[in-house]
């Protein structure tokens, strides 16, 4: 499990108007909240943490909020980024305060390995559906991704949620129907079958012969 720090100021009052003079003097405003606690509002530096954001996945990482004037950092994980619709910079952040033996739920990515059989030897393409998977346990067995062999895959399988398995003490919450990953046909296949569907509806014209035949059979009567 990646571990990182993050400085913190509490920050008094709240409002656009705070918000706003926090943000100009380079620092976003924050909250800190959890299970038998007061939240407790924050402030930390931008650049810092734009730069920690980008280092490691936000989703998934205990950060230690070392908040200024407390003896021990909080252990928290990130529960919500809000950003500038379109300057992308961070205008507000949620932690949730995490404790020991506590089980919490985050998102894990999926990290596929290995090249499918059916890619390598039959032209398919790998489509993954989903990449990530809910899951629940408590903070020290949180991993950082979901690892899925996928080599033995041909075309027309298909893995599901269900067919994982994770370290014991891990819950999936993503419904065990859903599908990982699938091995499409080769797109050049599926053209042809589509076309020889297409053309067996459709009935292929008389030869001239036939239409002459036809031409005589209406003379006669």
């Amino acid at each position: 499990m990646t571990e990182a720090r993050l400085a913190a100021s509490k920050r008094e009052g709240t409002g656009k108007g705070v918000a706003r003079k926090l943000r100009q003097a380079g620092r976003v405003p924050a909250v800190l909240y959890g299970r038998d606690m007061e939240p407790v509002h924050l402030s930390v530096d931008a650049h810092d943490a734009e730069l920690l954001f980008r280092s490691i996945s936000v989703e998934n990482t205990v950060i230690d909020l070392e908040v200024e004037g407390e003896k021990a950092p909080y252990p928290a994980l990130v529960r919500e980024v809000q950003t500038h619709p379109w300057k992308e910079s961070l205008l507000h952040i949620d932690f949730l305060r995490i404790q020991k033996g506590v089980a919490v739920d985050v998102e894990v990515p999926i990290h596929l390995l290995g090249t499918p059989e059916g890619v390598r030897t039959h032209g398919g393409t790998l489509e993954q559906v989903i990449h990530e998977l809910e899951v629940r346990c408590i903070p020290s067995k949180i991993p950082e991704a979901i690892e899925v062999d996928v080599s033995g895959l041909d075309v027309g399988d298909a893995l599901h949620v269900s067919d994982l398995v994770v370290e014991e003490g891990v819950e999936i919450l993503t419904d065990p129907d859903q599908t990982i990953c699938a091995i499409a046909a080769p797109r050049v296949a599926e053209e042809e079958a589509a076309a020889e569907e297409e053309l067996e509806g459709v009935e292929a014209p008389p030869t001239p012969e036939a239409a002459g035949e036809e031409g005589s059979a209406g003379d006669e009567g």
